[in-house]
């Protein structure tokens, strides 16, 4: 028979030990958001991203108010500057100086930077409205479809693959160039920027209410929307108070992979003809016009694509880092 093991007090917890280092500190939780932000922070590609970002819509923002500080015009014709032979800058490298740093359009010698600038905001604020309308749209369609199930489930699933089948690039050209003129009391730049909002935004909600209905499915079974159901808590109250606030993490990285998507659309279709509408500028307007000239004048085309590239690259960028951070098992 073996002796019990006697325990010293060098292995016991004394409990003076443990009262004296209480004062020096207490281990605090971390919410989901801090645990979030700190796996975010470790991933510098997507932090870059995310300063490029911040940039590009601190630079769309302050677009006007730059122009007025400094006295640019997008649209000031420099025809001095323009061979008038050729209708090209004079010079290398697109006319490129002090006074116009990324050179000058042929044939009317408009600013590029300029210009680049203006378009700026029209392609971030075509971009985040469209975004906007389609999340709204398809997290309530998405939720209550996920919610009740049965025939509400069924009816818009198939609303869904309705406009799913939509050929949306032709469709989007058609009523782009049926309301050029005008409608709904809008005409001019107002008009197209509320038209390209509408098309992009209102035809591409069925990608998020996908997502969106799948995580409810899932949710909706979860022992805290039992414990709501058990309180007397109605539908709405469940939807919007318990449901909802576990689908922004999804909807987010969607939101930000969505932008630049939309981004890209815009340019799609003002490189047409059918978007944004000149003398105003946008970036998709600038390579259409770029077209011709792009072997004289490679200068015109590789500013804009530039300005796009970077653009969707970081919101790509931020994207995926916002993926991994709230939801560690996409990777």
């Amino acid at each position: 028979m073996t002796a019990p093991i006697e325990t010293t007090g060098a292995s016991e917890a004394q409990p003076e030990a443990v009262l004296s280092g209480a004062d020096k500190g207490q281990i605090e939780g971390r919410s989901l958001g801090q645990i979030a932000w700190t796996r975010f922070k470790k991933d510098k590609v997507a932090v870059a991203g995310g300063v490029v970002v911040i940039l590009l819509i601190l630079l769309a923002i302050l677009a006007r108010p730059i122009q007025a500080l400094f006295g640019l015009d997008p649209n000031a014709f420099n025809q001095d500057l323009l061979d008038p032979n050729t209708s090209l800058p004079h010079g290398d490298w697109g006319g490129m100086s002090a006074e116009h740093p990324l050179g000058i359009d042929p044939n009317f010698g408009r600013d590029i930077a300029t210009r680049i600038l203006e378009g700026s905001w029209v392609s971030l604020v075509v971009a985040f409205g469209a975004t906007i309308l389609s999340n709204t749209i398809g997290t309530i369609l998405g939720v209550i479809a996920g919610y009740y199930g049965g025939r509400t489930d069924a009816i818009i699933s198939r609303l869904m693959d309705t406009f799913l089948a939509f050929p949306l690039l032709l469709f989007a050209i058609a009523i782009s160039a049926t309301l050029q003129g005008g409608a709904f009391g809008l005409e001019g730049l107002p008009l197209h920027i509320s038209v390209l909002i509408f098309i992009i935004g209102f035809f591409n909600w069925p990608y998020l209410g996908r997502i969106v209905r799948g995580q409810t499915l899932a949710l909706r079974e979860r022992e805290f929307v039992d414990a709501s159901r058990g309180m007397g808590a109605k539908g709405p109250y469940i939807l919007f108070r318990e449901l909802l606030p576990n689908l922004v993490g999804p909807i987010i990285v969607y939101s930000t992979l969505l932008i630049p998507t939309n981004i890209l659309f815009e340019a799609s279709l003002s490189f047409l003809g059918v978007g944004i509408q000149p003398p105003q500028a946008s970036w998709g307007g600038m390579l259409s016009e770029a077209v011709k000239f792009y072997k004289v004048d490679p200068q015109f085309m590789i500013v804009p694509g530039l300005a796009i590239f970077v653009t969707v690259l970081a919101f790509n960028l931020l994207g995926d880092g916002l993926r991994d951070a709230l939801d560690p098992r996409s990777r």
